[in-house]
């Protein structure tokens, strides 16, 4: 892991995104959401970059950990009617 005057690498960013989303999917399944993966609240948080860009990493991490189970059943429900996900 990289200390505070290091930046990340590439592998790292995507191992600590990787882990914050399956812990985010984790938190979902407490809650009765027994289906959620990591790459499914991957793919809801990083739907909103496709046409900004991916934002700072303090802002990925906050969309991530501060992402509420409406937003993601609202992102899943869309993508089903318009046949992209399922």
């Amino acid at each position: 892991m990289a200390d505070e005057d290091t930046p990340m690498t590439t592998e790292e960013w995507n191992a600590t995104i990787e882990s914050l989303c399956d812990s985010k999917a984790a938190e979902f399944r407490l809650v009765g959401y027994e289906h959620v993966t990591g790459k499914e609240i991957w793919e809801c948080v990083s739907d909103k970059y496709a046409k900004t860009g991916e934002p700072a990493m303090h802002q990925v991490v906050n969309d991530i950990l501060s992402l509420k189970v409406t937003r993601f059943m609202n992102f899943m429900t869309l993508n089903a009617y318009r046949g992209t996900h399922f």
